[in-house]
């Protein structure tokens, strides 16, 4: 079974809870906007905690650490359509999503071509409302942002 896990950065704002959720890279979600977003995660594997790969994850899709000191809210497990089970965490930190270096991954494109071409792993990055984010998260992860309002609420 793969499995990501993951840590969602949220904030509140005079409007309320945004969250920090990154647009997937390359040519498959390019022109996509609903089902496109995600919570920074990554896969790992089982000699690696879930806790150590969301902060590692974090850093090679971001390229910037992990926050530092906010207490981590585990927000538990959904299984995305794929199969995949994914695990995060919340923390409370801001961040300016213009100091992102996302890391990159490189896949046969166009598809047969036999050319390789390199793509950010996130091609943008952006705070959101949890409504605004809701219309566009990965449907298996809206339930991370339900937890998420559960427990600041």
């Amino acid at each position: 079974m793969r499995r990501s896990a993951g840590l969602l950065l949220y904030r509140r704002t005079g409007d309320g809870l945004e969250v920090l959720l990154g647009h997937m890279g390359g040519p498959f979600h390019a022109r996509r906007d609903k089902g496109a977003w995600t919570v920074p995660k990554g896969e790992y594997g089982d000699d690696e905690p879930a806790w150590d790969a969301a902060r590692r994850e974090f850093q090679e899709e971001l390229g910037l650490p992990p926050p530092e000191g906010g207490a981590a809210v585990p927000l538990g497990e959904v299984r995305q359509s794929g199969g995949k089970l994914v695990t995060v965490w919340a923390v409370e930190a801001d961040l300016d999503p213009a100091a992102v270096v996302p890391g990159t991954f490189r896949m046969e494109w166009p598809p047969r071509s036999g050319r390789t071409a390199e793509f950010p792993e996130l091609d943008r990055v952006a705070w959101l409302s949890l409504a605004a984010a809701r219309e566009v998260i990965v449907s298996a992860q809206t339930a991370f942002l339900d937890r998420l309002a559960e427990h600041s609420g």
